[in-house]
């Protein structure tokens, strides 16, 4: 005979009731961590955005606050004000002077890249000097070297770095991308000056390209680097200026940000390391930085130097100077430097 078991249905009912609710508790996490994670990458992509396309940065008034944040970490004294007028005066006159004209190029990636160029009267013999602007930059900031460099007989190229100035592209490239960029500047001079001897003159991310391009098979052209206050690398860069520009902690943002920059500018953040690529290459390099640079540290400057693969190289730190001061804080003692290590490598 078969037995029927009565069936609690209050009890039942009060089980599939908390099942329904636990189904509809964890569709709402779901939810929401679709949601969170959604706002988190638009986050990073923000980030990326005004750290690395000027135009957007203007939008978000983080191009101002980061200038006025760096003028800020720089050494004011009067002396550094009074070098550093009389280097906008010189460019001036240089640029008044000298036969410049604009130069056009296409990326390897499509991008029109624009640079000054300045020839001597008589060009034909006579050594190139490559002059590489800083992080959100542009050529004429690299005006007052110029001059410099014009009336030690030089003929001269000064590029705007993709993204910047007048050249196309998506993102900055903070050295890695411009590297490849720089060759077909090099490449440019030596279809009409094949036997030209070339030095190559950056400040700050521009300093950090130069010291990349020892990674890449370069021309016996190449004379020397001149590396003036370059940073080892973009993430540790980055890590610190998140901190110091936008107040917000890293959080794993730098790693999603590679992810991203990755798919969207198509490098990644961790290769543009000059830390790596000078341990690659041969070219003689001058490295200064000035010991109160509050941007990027001196121990930067020593790091690299010692690094360095070069069986030729030097390096000087300029007392009392800031990020992109060293050429201020003692001008004569600057040059002297650069074109007597120049002459060396000659």
């Amino acid at each position: 005979m078969i037995q029927h078991k009565n069936i609690d249905c209050p009890r039942r009912g009060s089980y599939l009731f908390a099942m329904k609710k636990m189904k509809l508790r964890t569709k709402i996490i779901i939810w929401v961590l679709a949601v969170l994670l959604i706002l988190y990458n638009a986050g990073v992509n923000v980030l990326i955005s005004a750290a690395l396309k000027p135009d957007f940065m203007r939008k978000l008034d983080a191009f101002q606050r980061v200038t006025d944040k760096s003028y800020s970490e720089m050494v004011q004294t009067d002396e550094i004000t009074e070098n550093t007028g009389k280097a906008r005066e010189e460019a001036k006159a240089f640029v008044e002077k000298a036969d410049g004209s604009k130069v056009r190029i296409l990326s390897y990636d499509g991008y029109q890249l624009i640079a000054s160029v300045f020839r001597q009267p008589e060009p034909e013999g006579r050594p190139w000097v490559i002059l590489l602007h800083g992080y959100t930059g542009w050529k004429e900031e690299m005006y007052h070297y110029a001059a410099r460099y014009y009336d030690e007989g030089f003929n001269i190229l000064c590029p705007d770095l993709r993204c910047q100035g007048q050249s196309e592209g998506d993102f900055i490239g903070m050295g890695w991308t411009d590297r490849e960029d720089v060759v077909l500047w090099m490449n440019e001079i030596l279809a009409s000056y094949p036997d030209a001897k070339i030095v190559i003159h950056g400040e700050s991310m521009g300093a950090s390209c130069a010291l990349m391009m020892m990674g890449l098979i370069l021309p016996e052209n190449v004379v020397c680097i001149i590396s003036d206050c370059a940073m080892e690398d973009a993430m540790s860069m980055f890590r610190k200026q998140l901190r110091d520009w936008f107040g917000i902690p890293d959080i794993g943002l730098i790693g999603s940000a590679r992810i991203w920059l990755l798919i969207r500018g198509g490098y990644d953040l961790k290769d543009a390391s000059a830390l790596n690529e000078v341990t690659k290459g041969s070219v003689p390099v001058l490295f200064i930085h000035g010991d109160e640079d509050r941007l990027v540290p001196a121990g930067d400057a020593k790091d690299l130097y010692e690094d360095c693969a070069s069986p030729e190289k030097e390096i000087m730190i300029v007392q009392g100077a800031g990020h992109a001061q060293s050429c201020y804080r003692d001008p004569d003692a600057y040059y002297a430097e650069v074109f007597g290590f120049i002459e060396e490598c000659m």
